[in-house]
């Protein structure tokens, strides 16, 4: 059964892929397809081995009537849509050849190609026409000064932290942090940064604060990862996609890369961060940001507004914001991690709303993924929140009840009940990487309160469910980490009847975050990744959850040989 389902689930992805491929590539090719019969592709878009050079494999086959016999090739910034009335190629070959053509990088400068792609056209003796598909350069790491692998962390365990109790958290042994960084605190004034020809001024009192906070959980060997978010910015309107206006319904924006000047400011932002957390910068003393978001829960545009879109427009939108950003991060540190972000609505949209703001996270994946094979792929992840359904209640492990979380690739929502699902997905060879690895998955945002509205406290199942997902992701060799949401009570969520804290809140401060007590869930934390201790701790929750054994509900249990 299991392979037949993989056979299903490979099936549907590859015709997924197939058809958005052809959907990318007609836009290019639709005009010339009236009245030209060649068409042209790029192979591989690669910076040579001396760093200094775009090579471009390109090929081309059809009938050459109606043309000069030759394939030219054009340079495309991200804002830039069409050739037009241009004639500046950068290179041509004849038509019916396959050739690597060779032109300046020229990294570093006003003429930076490093985040350009390329086209292949012909030319009627009065106008250029494209004839294939655009493709980006897909190695930006090779240009890195940060050439040092990936630290992996000693466990999985990771939690959002409140930043005046730091020493609590350094206790509880954490090991992944999440970092919100807003567009709309960095531009100001008191750092100068030039890039590419250009100088921006960033916030200088802004920057050394997360200065301090990165590099303090860096010396605690805390793996730290940025979820990048573009709120408004009525000084920066160009950081936001061009002709989406202010919506008291968004909490955060599509960031802009569809004009010159929002893109232009857009990656000096991403180039920033980049350098300045890079574990290189001594002016941030070597503070060090390894794994990088872009935007939260994409597949929900009150996290990502640019207004009412069609799957195929947004995704094309947001993923060549997200190109900027992987470049300008690989470019600096070449094996650090980008992502994008989804909710745990998978199969259907957010309560089955069909409003061009709400996508499957499943349409998001394929489709984001059908456009990087033509454009040029890239090692994108996904950041996921497998909270359960509703939140409002612990319990995971009874969410199929609801019909919502099944065992099939189409599942509505991936959550902790059945979250092999997502990872099973990402296991076909369709959505690996171009090295054939498994896409890293990190877990960036999940919960259980420990407040039911209506049976009360329910702190003792809050930890169960804690333990229970823990040893689940533990046990999954695709999942890198787990951020749970969160140290102490959010006293805007308790009144949601959403208490995540390992500690409550007072309820008598507004909304000034202060912990009172600490829960069950605290002792549970901070042992559960300790082989000593891991197993003696949780045993409380199996009686909760109705299970013997671990091993019995959990496949390739990393504890099993020490079960009794």
């Amino acid at each position: 059964k299991g392979r037949n389902r993989m056979k299903k689930w490979m099936k549907t992805a590859l015709v997924l892929a197939a058809a958005v491929c052809l959907s990318v590539a007609a836009a290019f090719t639709a005009l010339a397809a009236q009245t030209f019969q060649i068409t042209a592709s790029i192979g591989s878009c690669l910076i040579g081995s001396g760093q200094n050079t775009v090579d471009i494999s390109l090929s081309s086959n059809g009938d050459t009537t109606g043309t000069d016999g030759k394939i030219y090739l054009f340079e495309l910034r991200p804002y830039e849509s069409e050739i037009g009335s241009r004639t500046d190629y950068v290179s041509s070959v004849g038509a019916g050849e396959t050739r690597t053509v060779s032109i300046p990088l020229n990294k570093g400068t006003a003429q930076d190609r490093l985040y350009s792609r390329f086209v292949p056209a012909v030319f009627d003796g009065t106008t250029f026409t494209a004839v294939g598909a655009a493709h980006y350069i897909t190695n930006p790491e090779v240009v890195a000064s940060n050439q040092d692998a990936f630290k992996t962390p000693l466990t999985k365990k990771g939690l959002n932290i409140q930043l005046n109790m730091l020493n609590d958290a350094f206790t509880l042994g954490v090991k992944h942090v999440a970092v919100n960084i807003a567009f709309s605190q960095f531009l100001g004034s008191g750092i100068d940064y030039e890039y590419d020809g250009k100088t921006y001024h960033f916030n200088k009192s802004v920057v050394e604060n997360y200065d301090k906070v990165i590099s303090t959980y860096v010396g605690k060997d805390i793996s730290v990862t940025a979820i990048v978010l573009n709120d408004w910015n009525d000084a920066h309107p160009e950081l936001v996609h061009a002709g989406t206006a202010k919506s008291s319904s968004a909490n955060y924006y599509m960031f802009n890369t569809k004009t010159q000047e929002g893109f232009e400011t857009t990656r000096a932002i991403f180039a920033f961060l980049a350098d300045r957390y890079s574990g290189k910068n001594h002016n941030s003393n070597y503070a060090k940001i390894s794994n990088w978001i872009l935007g939260n829960e994409i597949n929900n545009q009150i996290w990502n507004y640019m207004g009412p879109a069609d799957l195929n427009a947004y995704v094309s939108t947001y993923q060549q914001a997200f190109r900027t950003f992987y470049t300008a991060i690989k470019s600096t540190s070449a094996n650090d991690r980008v992502y994008f972000s989804l909710d745990f609505w998978w199969g259907a949209p957010y309560e089955n709303l069909n409003d061009q703001v709400h996508y499957t996270g499943k349409g998001i994946v394929d489709t984001f993924n059908a456009l990087a094979v033509t454009e040029g792929q890239m090692d994108w992840g996904i950041a996921y929140h497998p909270y359960p359904y509703p939140m409002t209640e612990p319990e995971f492990w009874d969410d199929p009840a609801t019909g919502l979380v099944t065992e099939s690739a189409d599942s509505p929502i991936v959550n902790f009940a059945n979250l092999h699902v997502l990872t099973d997905y990402l296991n076909q060879d369709s959505m690996k990487t171009a090295s054939g690895e498994v896409r890293h998955v990190i877990l960036t945002e999940e919960g259980f309160t420990a407040q039911s509205l209506t049976r009360g406290d329910v702190s003792d199942i809050q930890a169960a469910a804690f333990a229970y997902s823990y040893y689940i992701v533990d046990s999954n060799p695709y999942i890198d980490a787990y951020i749970l949401s969160r140290q102490v009570d959010a006293p805007s969520e308790v009144r949601a009847g959403l208490s995540f804290g390992l500690w409550s809140c007072d309820m008598n401060q507004g909304n000034e975050i202060v912990a009172v007590k600490d829960r069950k869930l605290w002792r549970v934390f901070h042992d559960i990744d300790q082989k000593r201790y891991t197993l003696e701790t949780s045993n409380f929750a199996k009686s909760i959850i109705g299970i013997n054994k671990w091993s019995d509900v959990i496949p390739n249990f990393r504890w099993k040989s020490l079960e009794q």
